[in-house]
């Protein structure tokens, strides 16, 4: 029998979704620099650090918007 079975191929977790992926044969000069699972989580992987979009980072408790002294409701 050749190679190295399933089960005992090195595996690390994704810096993006956390899912544990195996060693692939084209990662194997890389596996050192491999740290996303898939395309999808390389794309993705700025978002956590980004706020969603229309929100001011700091914002979050609640904080509305200043409306002009006028136009109280």
């Amino acid at each position: 029998m050749r190679g190295v079975r399933k089960e005992n191929l090195p595996e690390k977790p994704c810096a993006v979704c956390g899912r544990p992926f195996v060693w692939r044969r084209k990662w194997a000069r890389v596996w050192d620099e491999v740290k996303y699972c898939s395309d999808r989580c390389r794309a993705r992987r700025g978002e956590a650090a980004r706020p969603p979009a229309g929100q001011v980072p700091g914002a979050e408790g609640g904080a509305t918007r200043a409306t002009r002294s006028g136009n109280s409701a």
